[in-house]
C-alpha cells in the first residue's frame, strides 16, 4: 500500500491550489465540500475561479508561484499546465512537511485526490495510486449505483444517539450487537426510506430492549477459507468472518484472507504447522468453549474444508458436549482447488473412475499407517494431504505395493495461491525433482495417477497468464 488512506478535516483550514484553469477548477470544486479556505495562486483565472473569487469563496493572488507565496496552509494543490512549476511546488510542500498532491503525477505527490462518494456523513473515498484514475472513477460510478443516497441520513441518525448507546451499554459486545441489530433491521430501512420520525422511535425503543436483556449468547463459526484463493471464499464464510469478536487461525491461513476478518476481531494463533502446534487440540477445544461461553462469537478458521483431515468433528464434538450453539460453513477442499489450479482433473473417464483421499501425517514412531494395495490401484487417483514430509516414504511404498516406478505424481505446493508451484515427475524420482527445486515453503498437496500426464494440456491457469 504505497498510499494510506486518511480523511482529513479541512473545516476553517488553509488550502494552497497552485494554478488558475479547469483542472484547478476541478479540484476546488472538491475543497469546497470539505469547508476548506482556499487560496489560489496563479496569474490568471478560469472563468468558474474568477466567479468565486467575486463572490469570495477563494482568495486570489495574482502571481506565477514562488517560495514566498507558500504561506501555512494545511494542503497544498499543484495543479498548472506546466510540470516543472508543479514539481517546485512539490518540493516546498515536502520541504515544509505540508501534504501535496500533484495532479497526474503520484511520484511527486505525498497525498492523492481520491474518487468519491459521499453520503456524508458517510463518505467513501477511492484511490487506484495514480495509476489508474479512469479505473477509480468506474469503481465509483458502481458504488453510486448500489449506495443508496439515505445511508447519509441512517448515519446521521446513529450519530445523535451515539453517546447514549455509549452510556446505556458500556459493555462493548452488547453495543456491537445492538448496531448490528440496528442496521440489519427495520430502523435502518425506515430511516433510509426518510421515514426519520419513525426511525427514531423504533431505534429508542431497541435501546430499551437492549438495555434490559441479558449478557449476548455467544456461539462459534466453524469456518472453512479454502486452499488459499480468497476468490474461493463462500459468500456465507465472508458474511461470518465480519461479524466474529475473535478468530483463532491457523498459520497456514494466508494473509489476504485474514485481511478479510473484522479489524477489531481479537486475533489467536493457534499454530498447526507440520510438527509445530502452538495449541494442542484439546486446548484449542477447550478455548473455543471458554470464549463462546464469555459471549462472544468466535470465528474458527480452517484451511480447505473442516471436515476434511481439518479435525472439525473433534472441535463439534466438545462444542455438542458443551452445549454452546455453532455453524460450519464447508469450504472448498484443497484437494478440489489445487488440483483444479493445477489443470489437473481429479477423475477422468479413460484414467481415473475413483479419487481417494488420504493424510500423509505420520505416527509418532514416523511410520505410515495406510493400506498400500488398496491405495496402488491403476484406475484412480490418490489425493495425499500433509505428505510433504513422508514424500519419499510414500513413493517407495506405492512402488513396492505394485505401481509403476514411472507412474506419473505431482507435488502442489500453495495450490491457487499467486506462488503457486507444481512439480510433476513419477513415483522414483519426484522426490529427487522437489529437492532440487530448492527450499520451497507453504502447504503441500501429492497427486498420484495417470491423471497427472493431462496437465499438460488442462494448465488452463498457465495459459491464461500467458495470452
Amino acid at each position: 500500500m504505497e498510499f494510506f488512506p486518511v480523511f482529513m478535516r479541512l473545516v476553517s483550514r488553509d488550502v494552497l491550489v497552485v494554478g488558475g484553469g479547469e483542472i484547478a477548477a476541478r479540484k476546488v470544486r472538491l475543497l469546497h465540500k470539505g469547508q476548506a479556505r482556499i487560496r489560489v495562486v496563479a496569474p490568471q483565472l478560469c472563468a468558474e475561479l474568477a466567479e468565486q473569487q467575486r463572490n469570495g469563496q477563494v482568495s486570489w493572488l495574482q502571481q506565477p508561484f514562488d517560495a514566498d507565496a507558500f504561506g501555512q496552509p494545511t494542503l497544498v494543490i499543484a495543479a498548472t499546465d506546466q510540470p516543472e512549476v508543479n514539481r517546485q511546488v512539490a518540493s516546498v510542500a515536502q520541504a515544509r512537511g505540508v501534504p501535496v498532491n500533484v495532479v497526474d503525477d503520484a511520484q511527486s505527490s505525498t497525498a492523492i485526490m481520491p474518487s468519491i462518494v459521499d453520503r456524508s456523513p458517510v463518505v467513501v473515498a477511492l484511490s487506484s495510486g495514480g495509476t489508474a484514475p479512469v479505473l477509480a472513477r468506474r469503481l465509483r460510478d458502481q458504488i453510486e449505483k448500489s449506495l443508496p443516497s439515505g445511508y447519509g441520513r441512517l448515519a446521521a441518525l446513529s450519530g445523535a444517539i451515539r453517546e447514549r448507546v455509549m452510556q446505556t451499554l458500556p459493555e462493548p459486545r452488547s453495543r456491537l450487537r445492538f448496531w448490528e441489530r440496528v442496521f440489519d433491521g427495520p430502523v435502518a430501512q425506515r430511516a433510509v426510506s426518510g421515514d426519520l420520525d419513525s426511525a427514531r422511535a423504533m431505534l429508542d425503543d431497541s435501546l430499551r430492549q437492549a438495555q434490559d436483556a441479558d449478557m449476548p449468547q455467544g456461539e462459534v463459526f466453524l469456518v472453512g477459507v479454502g486452499p488459499g484463493d480468497p476468490d474461493l471464499l463462500t459468500l456465507r464464510a465472508h458474511r461470518l468472518m465480519q461479524l466474529a469478536d475473535v478468530v483463532l487461525y491457523d498459520r497456514l491461513i494466508p494473509e489476504p484472507i485474514m485481511d478479510l476478518v473484522r479489524r477489531d476481531a481479537e486475533r489467536i494463533d493457534v499454530g498447526k504447522r507440520r510438527s509445530n502446534h502452538t495449541l494442542p487440540q484439546e486446548d484449542i477445544n477447550a478455548l473455543l468453549v471458554r470464549l463462546a461461553r464469555q459471549g462472544q462469537r468466535v470465528l474458527r478458521l480452517k484451511g480447505g474444508d473442516p471436515f476434511m483431515f481439518g479435525r472439525g468433528g473433534e472441535e463439534i464434538e466438545e462444542l455438542m458436549e458443551a452445549g454452546v450453539p455453532f455453524q460450519v460453513v464447508p469450504g472448498i477442499t484443497s484437494a478440489l482447488g489445487c488440483a483444479a489450479y493445477a489443470g489437473i482433473p481429479l477423475t477422468h473417464r479413460d484414467h481415473a473412475q475413483s479419487c481417494v483421499f488420504v493424510t500423509g501425517h505420520p505416527k509418532a514412531d514416523g511410520t505410515l499407517d495406510l493400506d498400500w494395495p488398496r491405495l496402488a490401484h491403476a484406475q484412480q487417483t490418490l489425493v495425499v494431504y500433509m505428505g510433504v514430509g513422508s514424500l519419499p516414504a510414500l513413493c517407495a511404498e506405492l512402488i513396492r505395493a505394485g505401481l509403476a516406478a514411472d507412474w506419473p505424481a505431482a507435488l502442489i505446493f500453495n495450490g491457487t495461491r499467486p506462488d503457486q508451484q507444481v512439480i510433476t515427475g513419477q513415483l522414483d524420482n519426484l522426490p529427487q525433482r522437489v529437492e532440487a527445486a530448492g527450499d520451497i515453503t507453504g502447504p503441500g498437496l501429492l497427486i498420484v495417477g495417470q491423471v497427472v500426464r493431462l496437465r499438460e494440456r488442462c494448465d488452463w491457469l498457465q495459459a491464461t497468464r500467458m495470452a
